[in-house]
């Protein structure tokens, strides 16, 4: 079954007609429908942009209302862990204000400290002295924990300083320290 070349050219032209204008009529037919389809896709792309601006602006509110609160509290006094070792002889005493300081084993502190847990600090029944400095310490960025408690304590009429570098800086610097008491340890329970 052999087709003539001028046979298989009017097919072809008439087979592409066809197509064409089968394609130029739906689109005719739904161009409506496509417009509809554009203008949601335009609504819906505003939509997600303002609510994109909106997050970022949340974002950034957030952020300078937390820097204008941090601003805001009290600046605590720090001392070096030289001069926190020279008052502690001379009579000062020095908190441990770890939050998980107490859990491990072979845990240290620096000698002569006590335990002043931070979680418990409204409860806690302990007599702060007034009439000597006390100097509180830990082993969080930026000393956190040390300033948080330094700042409560100095409500009571207590003269607080943060250690700078706590636990750290007083290693570094060479200073006394001992093992945390076993009694001292948080006991964490056992599941198995």
């Amino acid at each position: 079954m052999n087709m003539r070349f001028a046979q298989f050219l009017r097919l072809d032209l008439a087979g592409a007609a066809l197509y064409i204008v089968a394609y130029f009529t739906v689109g005719f037919v739904f161009s409506g429908a496509l417009e509809v389809v554009t203008r949601g896709y335009r609504t819906f792309g505003r939509w997600v942009s303002w609510v994109v601006v909106g997050l970022v602006a949340a974002y950034v509110l957030l952020q300078l209302w937390r820097w204008i609160r941090q601003r805001a509290l009290k600046a605590v006094p720090f001392a070096i862990p030289s001069e926190a070792a020279d008052a502690m002889r001379a009579g000062a005493y020095i908190y441990d204000v770890r939050s998980h300081g107490y859990l491990d084993r072979k845990a240290i502190r620096i000698s002569g400290s006590k335990r002043l847990d931070p979680h418990t600090l409204h409860h806690s029944n302990e007599p702060f002295p007034t009439g000597q400095p006390i100097f509180v310490y830990c082993t969080c960025v930026r000393e956190a924990t040390s300033a948080r408690v330094a700042r409560e304590l100095e409500k009571s009429g207590a003269r607080v300083s943060v250690i700078k570098g706590g636990l750290r800086a007083w290693k570094r610097a060479g200073l006394p320290v001992e093992p945390v008491p076993p009694a001292e340890m948080a006991v964490l329970p056992a599941f198995g």
